[in-house]
């Protein structure tokens, strides 16, 4: 998917939601555990409940791996689903992988070629030769890891090098001579969100996949305001608090009048100043 192709979605859903299948069985409605494939049944109803809010899925390849043979089934289901029935879905794999170019390959493979991902999550700590693998693929895009949402991303991400400057705005300036605004985003936490004003000086157009509003507490409008462009620049991510919103019969519909609140308030907010000539208003 191109960036043009990702951000007209945008404008006709007025929607920058990306959904999370973090599909845990222990975690899904009891009825459906007596289904062939639980998870995949799952994430068939919610995907058929909400994909006309959301602009992207996000399947979190650990709680797939951790079902073994059965997990990789339910999971190629699930994208091959999502690819056939509603092919305007941006895809990613949160699979934050990042490993010597050989592998990195390999990776590349399975999932932008093989299961045929969108995109996929990598870890930039071993530099040049182990993301380059990813970015070979046209239209097909790489979400490095910038500046995550969990406590500790404080450990490393923000430490300074010997020029006074954080690790993660490091990896922001370095990448980008590895790849461009469509091929490349970046992975910032909401609860980071007032550092998006530094991070958009340095990566201006790229776009940006932005965890931790929700559950986690991060503010859908302070990561507007510090980290909209002027192609929206935002895949904004949430979770636990959709698809886990409702655990009875009725999940599928619980799940969607969270996804609703949270597409009606991207709604009023893509009708911001900067955006308003594009939607007509």
């Amino acid at each position: 998917m191109t960036r043009v192709e990702l951000f007209e979605n945008i404008k006709k859903k007025k929607s920058f939601l990306c959904i999370g299948l973090d599909t845990d069985l222990t975690k899904i409605p009891a009825h459906l555990l007596l289904e062939e494939d639980p998870a995949f049944e799952f994430n068939k109803q919610i995907i058929d409940a909400t994909h006309d809010l959301c602009v992207s899925y996000k399947p979190n390849m650990a709680f797939y791996e951790t079902e073994g043979v059965k997990g990789w089934i339910s999971l190629e289901k699930t994208i091959n689903y999502i690819n056939e029935k509603y092919p305007d879905q941006f895809t990613i794999a949160d699979a934050k992988r990042g490993d010597i170019g050989n592998t990195s390959s390999m990776y590349a493979k399975a999932f932008l070629e093989k299961m045929n991902f969108d995109s996929i999550t990598v870890a930039p700590y071993m530099g040049e030769d182990s993301v380059m693998p990813f970015l070979e693929y046209p239209n097909k895009w790489v979400i490095l890891l910038a500046l995550t949402s969990n406590k500790g991303a404080f450990d490393f991400q923000t430490t300074l090098n010997g020029n006074n400057e954080a690790l993660y705005k490091q990896v922001l300036e370095t990448s980008k001579k590895w790849g461009n605004a469509d091929n490349l985003m970046y992975v910032v936490g909401a609860t980071k969100a007032e550092m998006l004003t530094e991070i958009r000086s340095i990566v201006p157009d790229n776009f940006l996949l932005v965890p931790g509003v929700g559950a986690q507490g991060g503010s859908l409008n302070e990561v507007a305001k510090y980290g909209m462009n002027d192609q929206c620049g935002l895949l904004v991510n949430s979770s636990r608090g959709i698809i886990y919103a409702g655990n009875g019969k009725d999940f599928a519909l619980k799940a969607r009048a969270e996804a609703l609140i949270l597409q009606q308030e991207m709604q009023l907010l893509l009708l911001d100043a900067k955006l308003t000539k594009l939607f007509g208003e």
